[in-house]
């Protein structure tokens, strides 16, 4: 898929025990708050776990980052369904057989509450 200004790509996410738990294992994260459930059975899910959603646009088109911003709105938990929203801000052929490319993007949780918002930006190689 050819991407372009103004484009907006949308997924979303439910966060689980077990993808907090191997999150965890992975990043070291172990935080009391990521291990032991709250009176309601939830998690909290790591910031940098939630934050790998709008990463997800980068993989799907090859984006190799060069700047990644995020502010941490409210903590998500397990069992919430995140929605994330990237809307591409610049996406430009450059001399150097590159595509520059920024994107903003918003998550929100299943009640409309945001969560996490930001923006990043890098390039993509192309072919001619």
């Amino acid at each position: 898929m050819s991407l372009k200004v103004g484009d907006m790509i949308t997924f979303e996410r439910t966060f689980t025990a077990g993808i907090v738990e191997l999150f965890t294992k992975i990043s070291g994260d172990e935080g009391v708050h990521h291990l032991t459930p709250d009176e309601q059975g939830r998690l909290v899910v790591q910031g940098l776990l939630t934050a790998t959603l709008p990463t997800k646009v980068g993989g799907d088109h090859n984006v190799l980052a060069r700047t990644m911003n995020f502010e941490f709105l409210r903590p998500v938990f397990t069992g919430d369904t995140i929605i994330c929203e990237v809307t591409i801000e610049k996406y430009e052929k450059q001399e150097n057989n590159r595509i520059s490319i920024m994107a903003s993007f918003l998550c929100t949780n299943q009640d409309e509450k945001q969560v996490l918002r930001g923006n990043f930006a890098g390039f993509i190689l192309h072919t001619k």
